[in-house]
């Protein structure tokens, strides 16, 4: 059950991040030189419940420099995964090392605890000969695309 001071907790972070997003937006358009790095990336998500992706999805998407472009809903084989685009980041593990961030607060709201580490998933595999299907395959960064790993 969901406690009002964690999401007042989560709406003050949020708000925090919005406003620093807004910044780094700002100053990205004035910087002389290259804008950003844009790049989209493959969340798999703790998030099980169709309110906390949705949380999650809107989380992202209303912080300035992000933007959910697509999802994949959970199946025998996968978790729910978000695809992210972020204008900025170092990498692909930077981003996501922010959005992770993003999810453990959210979980830690609506759950009440911490959630499991990222380290602790069990990886589902996909049975031999398996490609997947159309569409399972996500752009990351510049390198271009990479088969959609079930998490």
């Amino acid at each position: 059950m969901m406690n009002p001071f964690r999401a007042i907790g989560y709406s003050l972070w949020i708000g925090k991040e919005i406003v620093t997003g807004t910044v780094d937006v700002l100053t990205g358009i004035f910087k002389a030189g290259e804008y950003g790095r844009p790049m989209i990336v493959e969340l798999p998500l703790r998030c099980e419940t169709d309110v906390e992706i949705t949380l999650m999805a809107s989380s992202i998407t209303i912080t300035p420099g992000t933007l959910v472009v697509a999802s994949a809903a959970a199946d025998e084989r996968s978790r729910a995964t978000l695809f992210v685009h972020a204008l900025f980041g170092e990498s692909e593990a930077d981003v996501l090392e922010g959005l992770y961030e993003m999810e453990d607060r959210l979980l830690h709201m609506t759950r009440g605890r911490k959630p499991e580490s990222i380290s602790s998933w069990t990886a589902v595999q996909r049975p031999s000969g398996d490609a997947g299907s159309p569409g399972e395959s996500g752009t990351t960064g510049e390198a271009g695309s990479t088969e959609r790993s079930a998490q």
